[in-house]
C-alpha cells in the first residue's frame, strides 16, 4: 500500500460512497459527486468493498473506480 498512496492522501479519507434502494452507487470526493455506478459495475463495486480489510484499502478501491477524474480546473 505504501507504494501507492505515497503521499498518504488515502488517509484523510477523500471517498466515501453511498447506496440507493435500486443498488445504484453513488461515489463523493470531498462531500462532491465524482461518479455513478449502476448494474454490473454496481455489483462488482460492491463485492470488492466487502473484500477489503480496512478503510485505507477501502479508499483505494473508490479511487480506482473513479479514475482519472482530476484534471486541474476543478475548484
Amino acid at each position: 500500500m505504501s507504494k501507492i498512496d505515497k503521499r498518504d492522501r488515502l488517509e484523510e479519507e477523500p471517498f466515501s460512497y453511498r447506496i440507493s434502494k435500486d443498488n445504484t452507487v453513488f461515489i463523493t470526493y470531498f462531500g462532491k459527486q465524482v461518479k455513478i455506478l449502476k448494474g454490473k459495475e454496481a455489483t462488482k463495486f460492491l463485492s470488492k468493498i466487502n473484500a477489503v480489510n480496512n478503510i485505507k484499502e477501502e479508499q483505494l478501491v473508490m479511487a480506482k473506480v473513479t479514475g482519472n477524474f482530476k484534471r486541474g480546473n476543478e475548484r
